[in-house]
Parts: structure tokens; sequence; C-alpha cells
């Protein structure tokens, strides 16, 4: 279609054509503040997928891979058929080379102990220091499923076939 050309089609936001949108009820997480000091996980934005999780302590992180496990000061009930994926924070990535290991790190619904995450610094010079309440990953809620594993003597064929590491190219 030609620039400045109209398709015959006049879109309507949301909300505008009668009926309000549709927005999902916030997921209910319960969390125990185990350090009544810092704040719980809270999203920086509207619409945003990744609450920030802080850190309960101070830690050095040694260049060239230096790591640590650094507590949150939470520990949260996921509801059944849901689960917890910890994300890095981009910000802590581009700028300093500190991400995590283990990513996304999974937290089953069951679990009731502690948020920890588990920090490298892949920056080949210089330490990164992690001070008390700084942001240090994001925590996204998801429904997962569970599957039923079912032996069979065969697999039903696909395009993709056995394909694996490097199959499609560069």
């Amino acid at each position: 279609m030609a620039p400045g050309a109209h398709s015959g089609v006049d879109l309507v936001p949301a909300g505008e054509c009668g009926r309000a949108p549709v927005v999902p009820a916030p997921l209910t997480v319960t969390v125990v503040r185990l350090d009544p000091d810092l704040p719980l996980p809270g999203y920086a934005r509207s619409g945003d997928a990744g609450a920030d999780l802080v850190a309960r302590i101070d830690v050095i992180l040694a260049p060239r891979g230096g790591r640590a496990l650094v507590p949150t000061g939470i520990a949260l009930a996921i509801p059944d058929g849901h689960a917890g994926f910890v994300q890095p924070r981009s910000g802590l990535a581009l700028r300093h080379g500190v991400t995590c290991l283990n990513t996304p790190g999974l937290i089953d619904s069951g679990y009731r102990d502690e948020i920890a995450v588990l920090l490298i610094n892949t920056d080949p010079d210089v330490a990164y220091e992690v001070h008390r309440g700084d942001r240090i990953a994001q925590l996204v809620i998801q429904r997962v499923e569970t599957a039923d594993f079912v032996e069979v003597d065969r697999l039903p064929d696909s395009d993709r076939g056995l394909g694996g590491f490097g199959s499609t190219g560069r």
C-alpha cells in the first residue's frame, strides 16, 4: 500500500468500542519478608514482566568469573501450576558484565526457603561491588505445564528430524 493510503479498515483503540480492555487480575503470590528493611519484589513500570529482586548483603564479585550466591531477603509461596524464573538485569550485564549463572533460575511452586541469586562478573579487569538493597535480578512468574512421559519404541517424524546443535547453519 502506498504511503498515506487508507486500508479501508479503521482501527479503534481497545476500550473505545464500547468495552473496556480485558486486563487479567494479578496472581497472588504470598511473600515472607525475611529482612524488614528491604522492599518486596516490585515492577518498575506498569506492564513489566519482571519484578525486581534486591540484594540482602554486600558482596564483591572479582573480575574474570567471580561469583556469589546473593540472598534477597524474601521467601515465596508460588501457587501450584506456576513457577518463578530468575532473570538477569540487562543494565548490569551491559554496563558491568554482571549476569546470573544458571539462568533462568527456576523456583518451583513447592520451594519455601529464601530466594537467592547466583551472580557472576564477566568483566576481565574490574571487580563489581553489590550493595545491600541493589536491584540484582528480575523474577518472572509464569504458568507452567506438567507432562506425562510415555515411553514408545519410535517417535513420530518431524520436518526437523534429528538435526541438533548447529544443524541450521551459522
